[in-house]
């Protein structure tokens, strides 16, 4: 019980250094650059979280595990990309589940540390999708979480699932459980048939005053 919280966070190291490996073999990235992402992906939503919590410094610096699972993970997907990229939207799968395990440990991590529940909650999302955004950012491309179907919603409810669990001192392997599989399906539910929060909507309206000076234009013709 005492080691789920780090057989979590690595095996979230894992599925994110895949996403971010993968990402960069599709875009023709060399073996630095693969292996670059997938640290970056892997570990910047820990990195962040252990900062605003204090632990200093970061487990991912300061367990050589974290970098050994991610560089694991970034030469797999490098020399076999072409047997990963047959499943369906893979990166999409292994992001989604990056999200679930990083949301849950990033949660229990910050109760652990004595946070507030409400700011536990908000650093399980951080948490799950700081990798996730680095790795779009690095790759010039809109962070997955501000234009993708309900992805830091799914973080919010796994990690208030975790927060109430522990309020109510229920079991923590069934909690983590219910968290883990509520967010995963939430975020492939969410890919599959669309869901979204709303979008803005902006439309260019014309100048009043051209719309004006056009009308009077008309009207002495």
């Amino acid at each position: 019980m005492d080691k789920l919280p780090l057989v979590l966070d690595l095996t979230g190291t894992f599925v994110f250094a895949l996403s971010g490996a993968l990402a960069g073999a599709k875009r023709a990235l060399d073996l630095f650059g693969v292996l670059v992402l997938s640290f970056a992906a892997a570990n910047s939503g820990g990195i962040a979280r252990d900062l605003l919590i204090g632990v200093v410094p970061p487990g991912a610096i300061d367990d050589w595990r974290y970098l050994g699972v991610s560089l694991f993970a970034g030469i797999i997907t490098f020399y076999f990309s072409s047997l990963i990229v047959r499943m369906s939207n893979p990166v999409l799968l292994f992001d989604a589940a990056g999200l679930a395990l990083f949301a849950v440990t990033g949660s229990s991590k910050a109760l652990a540390h004595g946070l507030n529940p409400v700011m536990a909650i908000v650093l399980g999302m951080v948490t799950g999708i700081g990798g996730g955004m680095v790795r779009d950012v690095l790759l010039a491309e809109i962070p997955t979480v501000l234009r993708a179907e309900l992805y830091a919603v799914a973080a919010l409810a796994a990690a208030a699932i975790v927060v109430v669990g522990h309020m109510l001192q229920l079991p923590v392997v069934p909690v983590t459980a219910v968290a883990l599989i509520l967010c995963f399906g939430l975020r492939v539910m969410a890919i599959r048939y669309g869901w979204r929060l709303p979008i803005a909507k902006f439309a260019n309206q014309p100048d009043p005053n051209i719309a004006k000076e056009g009308s009077k234009n008309s009207k002495k013709s």
